[in-house]
């Protein structure tokens, strides 16, 4: 007869995810991001960043927010467009450059969104 209750800590996880990249090679499990640096829901965000900083390029299945200055080389990444249209307007407002806007799942004939600076 099974035990009708399960003796497991909340914190034991059976269905840790896990992210693969075909560059690396490699495929790691998020038990690192889950239980040392405790991010919880971000911890794919938080991976894909690591991983993009200490490689030079995301894991598969991660596309990014690029945001790009159209008049000087300042330009970041983002998981969600909400920090990348956040980044665009920022610089757009000090710096009074346009700056595009576009994820990297779009086609590559779509034109991408132009944050402009704000009329003075």
């Amino acid at each position: 007869m099974p035990d009708q209750f399960d003796s497991r800590s909340p914190d034991d996880v059976d269905d840790v995810p896990t992210v693969a990249c075909s560059r690396c090679d490699r495929e790691w499990n998020l038990d690192y991001e889950l239980d040392e640096l405790r991010v919880g829901n971000q911890s794919m965000e938080r991976f894909a960043l690591d991983h993009k900083r200490h490689t030079g390029h995301f894991p598969d299945e991660v596309t990014p927010w690029v945001v790009a200055c159209r008049q000087c080389p300042d330009g970041e990444e983002f998981l969600s467009e909400r920090p990348a249209r956040r980044w665009a307007e920022t610089h757009a407002r000090h710096t009074r450059h346009s700056v595009e806007l576009k994820h990297t799942d779009e086609d590559d004939d779509e034109e991408p969104t132009v944050v402009s600076p704000p009329e003075q």
